[in-house]
């Protein structure tokens, strides 16, 4: 069969449960992982044909899809930041609007700085993906990644070897941390403090699409309703003590607390609070300084 002629088949199989332009986003993400062919190339070469083999594996694929489970989780891996990651069930899927939020901690540290060793953290780090795309583009720096979740880490630690940096990853639940400095394994001080905590209120489950709610770790997503900045509040309790003076703290956040997360981080004694919006016009990232 034609490759050409099966995306019809595909397109077809799906209809109901996707959107067309998200199943297109299916096809060819499946396309490059099984062929090795990017769109451009199935466009030069409309004569491509797929094999028994590959058929089957295309049928599988789009039997787990009509479950929506999540394609990045099928394929156990995904792209982030122009980098791959290996992702499954332990870790969140790595998404566009936090690709902005790395973005802004690389555009925002000077150029000068990034040649020398800044001392980076990244609290709640899951794949890794924060933590490893800043040690790629700041790559003087010395990267340091917390996570409760075991299997997370160890995840983590693949994508790190997978992407050839160093990172020094350490597991503890963030909320039992006094100070940072006790923790051990982990800097005093560090330059930039960075998190992307669980900030989804179980209010906003309904605004949840199945494949996020049924396969995505609750863990690292959802928060109580009574305390939704529960993680905000103790991170910046201890970077408020543990980073150095003019240090900088991001957080990606929930759009619908922007204003309380303002004040909560202005309430600590940060300056310089900005709130920033995603590509979907979203309130979604917030820098401060000490």
């Amino acid at each position: 069969m034609l490759l050409k002629n099966y995306k019809t088949t595909f397109l077809q199989e799906l209809s109901s449960l996707y959107e067309e332009q998200e199943i297109d986003s299916f096809f060819y993400i499946i396309l490059e992982k099984l062929h090795g062919l990017k769109r451009i190339d199935l466009a030069l070469n409309p004569q491509t044909v797929m094999d028994g083999a590959h058929l089957k594996q295309w049928k599988n694929i789009v039997s787990e899809l009509k479950k929506q489970r999540p394609v990045q989780y099928i394929l156990g891996e995904t792209e982030f930041y122009g980098l791959r990651f290996l992702v499954n069930e332990n870790t969140l899927i790595p998404r566009p609007e936090t690709e902005e939020l790395v973005e802004l901690i690389i555009e925002s540290t000077n150029y000068e700085l990034r040649n020398t060793k800044l001392k980076v953290l990244d609290i709640g780090t899951g794949s890794g993906c924060i933590a490893i795309s800043l040690a790629k583009h700041l790559a003087t720096s010395e990267v340091f990644a917390i996570d409760v979740s075991e299997e997370a880490l160890a995840t983590a630690k693949k994508n790190a070897e997978l992407n050839k940096v160093a990172i020094d990853f350490i597991s503890t639940n963030i909320l039992d941390v006094v100070n940072l400095s006790a923790v051990a394994g982990l800097d005093k001080q560090f330059d930039i403090i960075v998190s992307n905590p669980p900030y989804v209120r179980n209010l906003e489950k309904d605004q949840i699409k199945p494949n996020v709610l049924e396969y995505e770790p609750h863990l690292a997503l959802f928060v109580d309703d009574i305390d939704p900045l529960l993680f905000y509040r103790k991170i910046a309790e201890l970077a408020i003590k543990n980073l150095n003076p003019n240090g900088k703290l991001y957080f990606e956040i929930n759009q619908y607390l922007g204003k309380e997360t303002i004040k909560l981080l202005e309430d600590f004694g940060f300056r310089n609070v900005e709130l920033k919006k995603d590509i979907y016009g979203n309130d979604r990232m917030i820098s401060c300084e000490k």
